[in-house]
């Protein structure tokens, strides 16, 4: 969840969608309450596989509890993780969570994009299969997380960055993360890809959510399964957002930072080159001086990376090296279209995981 929003919820029922990668026998979901104020009540959770718009699937629909309770209170700060509960969920698959809440003033727990149409209704209406004069809404409210148990998996990617790792420019279902999950898959790979990015958010400083060195240990460390993190475009902000921008060994000190807490919990931590951005409204020479400084020291024996995903050569113009593919522009020279988080997805090699045990076995 990236911050807090002034909403409130009074006698509502929230449906929102969850798109999967990996599939699974067993479910569980994370609401927060991380940055309200006062105690979070819900009530009356519920999971199932969507059908379309606001509609779930008659069947199988699973009521969740939390420490065999229907309801639960998560005080200011906290989170809270429900029972898992015996759910078939494919692979691919959109899940659907609904929860009421009876009343909360705010501020709520929020993700201002979530990339996905979600749902409000008035009422207890969780259980229902079709929702009468729902609301849509293109935020997500508490739900923090849907863990998937699959014992053949061997862990899961976290994707930890900015806009265009969280998917801005980018269709439903065709950001970089997702195309990515379609390939583990296509190779056999029952391999989990986790969308941690928060458009905005930066490396160094708090913006757009808590910095990227801040929220780390909740964002990565704390997910279920994680095995791998790529971490990409939060950089791309400090140099401009930030004033004055950073400098490239600023940047570099605080990547090293994230490689040497991940690798001290036994992750693996794959850096992503920065990719192009002059012609964007605020490209300067020197933030591209920067970003070649990073890019450079990302591409060099030695740095501490366990591997290499190049978005930047999998993106910019041969001819311009400091722009974006005309075919990969998003049409703001600083996010890429789909085509652009296809070729990001081709980036990253397969044969990374392609050793890897499920995690039961190890």
């Amino acid at each position: 969840m990236r911050d807090a929003s002034a909403t409130g919820f009074h006698d509502q029922t929230l449906r929102q969608i969850a798109h999967v990668s990996v599939g699974g026998t067993k479910a569980r979901i994370r609401i927060s309450n991380l940055f309200g104020t006062e105690a979070l009540r819900i009530e009356d959770v519920h999971i199932a596989l969507r059908a379309g718009g606001a509609s779930t699937v008659a069947t199988p629909d699973s009521l969740v509890l939390f420490g065999g309770r229907t309801r639960v209170l998560v005080d200011p700060g906290k989170c809270a993780v429900s029972d898992p509960v015996a759910f078939r969920v494919p692979a691919l698959a959109d899940v659907v969570i609904s929860m009421y809440a009876p009343d909360f003033k705010g501020p709520a727990t929020f993700h201002a994009w979530a990339h996905e149409t979600n749902y409000i209704a008035t009422g207890d209406v969780a259980g229902q299969t079709n929702l009468n004069d729902a609301r849509a809404i293109h935020s997500s409210y508490f739900l923090s997380g849907l863990d998937v148990f699959n014992a053949a998996s061997p862990g899961s990617i976290v994707a930890f960055g900015a806009s265009i790792t969280e998917g801005f420019k980018a269709q439903d279902d065709h950001r970089w993360t997702d195309d990515l999950a379609k390939r583990l898959l296509g190779a056999k790979l029952q391999v989990g890809v986790l969308n941690m990015g928060i458009t905005g958010n930066r490396l160094l400083v708090d913006g757009n959510g808590p910095s990227a060195l801040s929220r780390f240990d909740r964002d990565v460390l704390a997910q279920t399964g994680a095995r791998w993190v790529i971490f990409a475009d939060d950089p791309i902000n400090d140099l401009g957002m930030t004033r004055p921008p950073p400098t490239g060994k600023q940047l570099i000190a605080g990547i090293r930072k994230l490689i040497a807490r991940a690798h001290a919990r036994n992750l693996t931590f794959f850096c992503s080159t920065l990719t192009p951005f002059e012609a964007a409204g605020y490209w300067t020479p020197e933030e591209e001086q920067a970003r070649e400084e990073v890019n450079a020291f990302l591409r060099r024996p030695g740095n501490g990376c366990d591997a290499i995903v190049d978005q930047d050569g999998a993106t910019h113009d041969p001819d311009h090296p400091a722009r974006f593919l005309p075919a990969y522009d998003g049409g703001d020279h600083l996010h890429p279209n789909n085509a652009g988080h296809a070729a990001i997805a081709r980036a990253v090699p397969l044969s990374l995981f392609k050793t890897a045990r499920p995690l039961g076995s190890n």
